[in-house]
């Protein structure tokens, strides 16, 4: 099975991937407003997707998919804040981190405008989702990669034009280094097992 996000008409397409086939299974799963990112356990049990919304300052939400069920559902949604633009699952399954752009890639003027994002933390136990832990990132950071080891976090910013590293307890995140690059950094993936 493979899930893909469809930003424009906000559904998520169920697909089969067969002996090297792709198919559409003509079923779509209806998460949220524009689901963007979505990423799943190992085990295949849940998918979490990233619901990005419509960018007029409202509080957007994550959605838990239960992989199991017959057919695949939503069976969960939590609210995030403004723009959850990258989301990634820990190595473990245990968290989910999230990428909230929180009104950083809008102009000053903007009554929804804040000066930076946000990373947070979410444990998954079972199709439940709870807030862990959450840190100040720079302005419109999109995408965020967990280190095999499920104690370091990468997130990047466009407009800082830098990679930040985060380590992670279990309960609390910390910022413990950034990478400057040159152009604005949008999308990120560390090797899985």
């Amino acid at each position: 099975m493979a899930l893909v996000t469809r930003d424009g008409d906000h559904k998520i397409s169920v697909l089969t991937v067969q002996n090297g086939i792709v198919e559409y299974t003509k079923r779509d799963i209806n998460a949220g407003l524009r689901p963007y990112q979505v990423d799943t356990t190992g085990s295949g049990e849940i998918a979490v997707a990233a619901n990005i919304g419509v960018g007029q300052g409202d509080a957007d939400t994550i959605s838990v998919i239960d992989l199991k069920a017959r057919p695949a559902r939503v069976v969960n949604t939590v609210t995030v804040g403004q723009t959850p633009e990258g989301l990634k699952m820990s190595p473990d399954a245990q968290y989910v981190a999230v990428n909230v752009i929180n009104g950083s890639n809008k102009p000053k003027s903007s009554p929804f405008y804040n000066d930076h994002g946000l990373l947070k933390i979410y444990r998954v136990a079972g199709h439940n989702l709870t807030p862990v832990a959450e840190a100040p990132v720079g302005r419109w950071c999109q995408g965020v990669a967990w280190a095999k080891d499920g104690r370091t976090l990468l997130t990047q910013c466009m407009i800082e034009k830098e990679i930040l590293w985060f380590s992670f307890d279990g309960s609390k995140l910390e910022r413990t280094g950034s990478i400057r690059t040159n152009g604005g950094p949008a999308g990120i993936r560390t090797a899985e097992p």
